[in-house]
């Protein structure tokens, strides 16, 4: 596995970042250390995790693997934003609880600090000041050697680079995103800005929860009962078979069948590989429940699709888009000329 820079930072991490958001929910902490184990074995260094990721049970699995290694040999990134309990301040991006939260994961990860801090989405409520002198001081304390955001608007990632940059604070190192062949709207705002600003990006979702896993096609009339899509039918959550089954979804799925069988490899593997080329892309977050899976997942590293392979994929995943992101604005701006 190769290593790349995040962001404009000196931290080094892995093409692949292994996500544990199934550690203590679908995957048993047995399951999960194997999992970490082959994730390292292959080159990879970077885990995310986050706090509510089974309310806490992801991260104490990570902190027990952890537990006897080289701490300095990992990058350990986890996020805070999310309800942690019925408290009124249990939720947010408040001083209070992003202070409660710090603590309450450096003690579950057993660890005397987190590399990659990120808060999970924005926060409404909350003054931007208020939560980004707060990362600040984190990193002042050493507690975290770097900050991002997860979940952000282009305003509301812009607006924090500037106030960070303005009052001398530690900005965002990085952007983690939903981004894959069936979430191209990224591409609109969000990763412009993070080549401009120097972000890192990594994605989450890189198999749309599953849907560019190779598991389904054309025809079928409902999601297998054991896969993330019935589960997320019946939970409502945004990859479920009701928003996904429609003639762009298949159109998708086709093309990335073709290449993948052009390319001598799986459909998750070309989904990956599409995304570790496009070029704000630090790397892509693979989750896995089982160890076969993660198999299929780092066989999209060592190889890379043909430049007619990626715009045929870009070509057929891209969706239609009305001004200011068509093609028509984009020439007004190369050209400096009005239509």
């Amino acid at each position: 596995m190769q290593y790349r820079l995040l962001g404009k930072t000196g931290l080094k991490v892995s093409e692949l970042c292994l996500g544990a958001m199934t550690f203590g929910r679908e995957t048993s902490e047995e399951n999960s250390f194997t999992i970490l184990d082959r994730f390292v074995e292959a080159g990879g260094n970077f885990i995310d995790t986050a706090d509510v990721y089974s309310t806490g049970k992801s991260e104490e699995i990570v902190g027990h693997w952890l537990n006897g290694k080289n701490r300095d040999d990992y990058v350990i990134a986890t996020k805070v934003r999310f309800p942690m309990g019925p408290g009124q301040n249990d939720v947010g991006l408040s001083r209070k609880h992003i202070m409660a939260g710090i603590e309450a994961s450096l003690r579950r990860l057993g660890t005397d600090y987190i590399d990659l801090y990120q808060v999970h989405a924005w926060d409404p409520l909350t003054p931007l000041e208020e939560t980004l002198s707060t990362l600040n001081d984190l990193v002042k304390r050493g507690l975290v050697r770097y900050i991002g955001a997860s979940n952000f608007r282009a305003w509301q990632l812009q607006k924090a680079i500037y106030t960070s940059r303005n009052n001398g604070w530690e900005a965002f190192s990085c952007l983690q995103p939903q981004y894959n062949l069936l979430c191209r709207a990224t591409e609109y705002e969000l990763l412009p800005l993070c080549e401009t600003e120097g972000l890192g990006v990594i994605p989450w979702s890189p198999l749309r929860g599953g849907w560019l896993s190779g598991k389904f096609k054309r025809g079928m009339n409902q999601a297998p009962e054991d896969t993330r899509i019935a589960t997320a039918e019946k939970e409502g959550w945004g990859e479920a078979w009701s928003n996904y089954n429609n003639d762009y979804t298949w159109g998708v799925l086709d093309a990335l069948y073709q290449v993948a069988e052009e390319a001598g490899k799986t459909p998750a593997q070309t989904a990956i590989n599409w995304l570790l080329q496009r070029q704000a892309v630090t790397a892509p977050i693979v989750g896995a429940r089982t160890l076969s899976q993660l198999e299929n997942n780092l066989g999209a590293t060592g190889w890379s699709l043909t430049s007619k392979q990626v715009s045929y994929l870009d070509q057929v995943s891209r969706l239609p888009v009305s001004y200011p992101y068509d093609q028509t604005s984009e020439e007004q701006q190369r050209n400096g000329r009005e239509s």
